[in-house]
């Protein structure tokens, strides 16, 4: 990614000569964006260049972070424009505006890749980076089961970089992420479930029911058969459009063969047990329940 025409002053003086940047700045074939920092063409930069330009009015050992790091590695959808930088603890913030830093005690070769340029972090340290430094759940966990999704990390590379690190915003939320990255609905505790709806008072249901389709059969997560109502609960969202198409169609069929269905994530049976114990309540009591609690 990088075609070394990002370049600190010093580090060109050093590879050039002073009379050589003097002259090639001179006479405008090079540019300085920002002060310290020289760039070997006098184009538009690339994204990539832009990157490095605010990498390079940072400390040697910092390194682009988070999202930054993320979007050299190709992880799609979480775009931020602000470049993220991670410094070494006590260092001094850089005076550019515009560049978002934190600062790390860690940053040697377990978290920093050795070969890779520009200077970033690992994408299993971007990714908790980058899910720790938002204050929306939903968006941390997305952050966490997108970057499963398009391979750009495997789950135990998240779960060994999480071990490293002492406190960490959102990391019960993350490691639940990884979980169902890894497992789907299995990763989802029957007692979790059992949990709200017993706290609700609600009738004890069939689980994993059978049901048959004219390609084969199937299993419903949750159904209260007595009630025509079932409910399922889904691991990870469905990123890939041809899997959620998928899901949508079996949903349908579930619906036109019998019982009234709700869909939930394991994050909303986890984490917004209010909403989905009143739209429980509500699914049963239009079936025939009649607690009244």
């Amino acid at each position: 990614m990088n075609d070394q025409s990002v370049l600190r002053i010093a580090d060109a003086v050093g590879r050039f000569g002073r009379s050589r940047v003097r002259t090639e700045m001179r006479n405008g074939r090079w540019s300085m964006p920002v002060r310290g920092v020289v760039v070997l063409h006098n184009g538009p930069l690339t994204r990539v260049q832009q990157l490095e330009v605010a990498l390079a009015t940072c400390p040697p050992l910092a390194a682009l972070a988070g999202p930054s790091a993320l979007e050299i590695d190709d992880f799609a959808g979480f775009h931020r424009d602000e470049p993220h930088i991670v410094l070494p603890e006590g260092a001094r913030k850089p005076v550019t505006p515009g560049i978002i830093t934190h600062w790390s005690t860690k940053l040697d070769e377990r978290d920093i890749h050795p070969g890779r340029e520009p200077r970033r972090t690992r994408a299993a340290r971007s990714i908790i980076d980058f899910a720790s430094w938002t204050d929306n759940e939903r968006y941390a966990r997305a952050i966490v089961l997108a970057a499963v999704q398009q391979g750009i990390i495997r789950t135990r590379d998240i779960r060994e970089a999480l071990t490293r690190r002492g406190n960490t915003r959102n990391r019960a939320l993350i490691v639940e992420s990884v979980l169902d990255a890894a497992g789907g609905i299995q990763s989802l505790p029957e007692r979790d479930f059992d949990r709200l709806r017993t706290g609700l008072g609600l009738p004890a249901p069939t689980r994993q029911s059978p049901m048959r389709r004219a390609d084969g059969r199937y299993y419903l997560d949750v159904e209260w058969k007595e009630f025509g109502a079932a409910c399922e609960i889904h691991g990870i969202p469905h990123l890939r459009i041809i899997k959620w198409e998928a899901d949508l169609e079996r949903a349908n069929e579930i619906v036109i063969a019998g019982p009234r269905l709700l869909i939930f994530s394991s994050y909303a049976t986890r984490r917004q047990q209010e909403r989905v114990g009143r739209q429980l309540v509500q699914l049963l009591r239009r079936g025939g329940w009649n607690n009244q609690r």
